[in-house]
């Protein structure tokens, strides 16, 4: 599989500002889907929001309007842009990316990764 590199989480004020970024690392041929999910203490991991190939984007109603998906095809970076950050945002977001790269050279095989994760906490 394809390791991703996250970046971008930490503590902010509710009202405040954040954005995430995630890269695949490794010879990545395309990619296919990009999304942000989340899981807060206690509770179930939640799809935030995603992109596809072409840019189509979708969130959750929780977020919408608040935050913003993009992505770098040049890059292979996937960002989240979160404004009007509420405590309820806490959580830790994971970065999901879906493509296909060179496992070996010449030969290409696809991928399904997982970032690490990053906190992201807001104080009211």
């Amino acid at each position: 599989q394809v390791p991703l590199v996250e970046s971008g989480g930490g503590l902010v004020q509710a009202g405040g500002s954040l954005r995430l970024a995630c890269a695949p690392a490794g010879s990545i041929f395309m990619i296919k889907s990009m999304a942000w999910h989340r899981q807060a203490p206690g509770k179930q991991r939640e799809l935030v929001a995603t992109i596809t190939s072409s840019g189509l984007t979708n969130y959750a109603d929780s977020v919408k309007g608040r935050f913003t998906i993009s992505r770098d095809n040049a890059k292979n970076t996937v960002y989240l842009q979160m404004n009007s950050l509420k405590p309820e945002d806490t959580a830790v977001y994971y970065c999901n990316v879906e493509g296909t790269y060179y496992s070996v050279p010449l030969y290409i095989s696809n991928f399904n990764s997982w970032g690490q994760g990053t906190q992201v906490t807001v104080s009211s």
